[in-house]
């Protein structure tokens, strides 16, 4: 008579078969695919791909800051033949910067990728935030080819003042896609007086003008980017600085009319609560730029100055998108 073996302990532990695998991995898509449907994952995309953005210009300072601007004398390779550093080359550590900067575009492409992705696929689709979605990744190629320019152009302050006023575009646009998430995707709203409107209007153009003159007062100085042949605009460094205070004494004066305005006309406790955020970001902006001019432009005090100019974007963007409202199809909170 034929004995059957007795079955093992480990038996009924034993690998799942395929058949089960390719269903558990369809499950787990699924579920993927139904969370980004209903917008569970848009939030943190949206603020990383933000995050991404002021990032890369604080890496891009910390180029400029220590003269690695031409590290990577070509582009879109490094050095003549390799798209990474080599050690004979001339450039020294600088080459590490620059190129570990170039590599930083990477990420940041593909996380604003990642938030387009993720508003194509919400339902109900949301054609207005899709526009607004493709705007970052846009941006990101249009950073390349102007990085590039100015490689070729052996660090012309007019396209490093370029390159660095397009990120605070891309900041302001990935600030306005993080907030606008949470609203409808109908026409807005107005929750203020025209009054008030119009103040924020001329608030947004200071600061715009504030961020360029900035970025002359910059391409004025000594932190041009090479360390060798630096590129300047040739103005007198005194003359733009003061001419860029001024600037910023103008934004405080509108800041405290908005502020004014806000307390005595019909407003929400989101948009006053916003404008102090950006009256605390203006006030250590501008302490920052004084205290930097006064030392003779210390590198870590001109990195915070830069970073704290991203959070004035930041800072300004989200009290203009608190001025208005969108109310129809919102997304489901995560």
């Amino acid at each position: 008579m034929t004995s059957t073996a007795p079955r093992s302990p480990g038996a009924r532990t034993a690998e799942p078969s395929a058949a089960t695998s390719a269903t558990r991995a369809s499950g787990l898509r699924a579920r993927l695919l139904q969370g980004a449907r209903q917008g569970r994952w848009l939030r943190p995309v949206l603020l990383a791909n933000l995050v991404a953005q002021v990032v890369i210009v604080i890496t891009g300072g910390v180029v400029r800051l220590t003269g690695s601007g031409l590290g990577c004398p070509d582009w879109p390779t490094c050095a003549a033949g390799s798209i990474a550093p080599v050690v004979h080359q001339a450039e020294g550590f600088h080459k590490y910067i620059e190129f570990g900067n170039r590599l930083l575009t990477g990420p940041v492409g593909i996380l604003a990728v990642a938030a387009l992705v993720a508003v194509l696929l919400l339902r109900p689709a949301r054609p207005r935030l899709r526009l607004v979605a493709a705007l970052p990744v846009v941006g990101v190629l249009v950073q390349a080819v102007i990085g590039g320019i100015t490689v070729h152009t052996d660090l012309s302050p007019v396209t490093v003042s370029t390159h660095f006023l397009v990120s605070m575009g891309l900041i302001a646009v990935s600030t306005l896609l993080l907030l606008r998430a949470g609203e409808g995707d109908g026409a807005p709203r107005p929750l203020v007086p025209t009054a008030v409107r119009a103040l924020a209007v001329a608030l947004a153009a200071t600061t715009a003008a504030v961020l360029v003159v900035g970025t002359v007062v910059t391409g004025s100085g000594p932190h041009s980017g090479d360390a060798d042949e630096p590129a300047r605009y040739g103005f007198d460094p005194r003359t733009v600085s003061w001419l860029h205070a001024d600037l910023v004494l103008l934004l405080v004066g509108l800041l405290v009319g908005l502020l004014v305005a806000l307390h005595i006309a019909p407003s929400t406790p989101v948009a006053r609560r916003r404008a102090w955020w950006v009256m605390g970001v203006v006030l250590v902006q501008g302490l920052i730029g004084y205290v930097q001019y006064a030392t003779d432009l210390p590198v870590v005090l001109v990195a915070l100055h830069m970073l704290g100019a991203c959070l004035l974007v930041v800072a300004v963007t989200a009290l203009w998108a608190s001025l208005r409202e969108r109310t129809d199809e919102l997304v489901p909170a995560a």
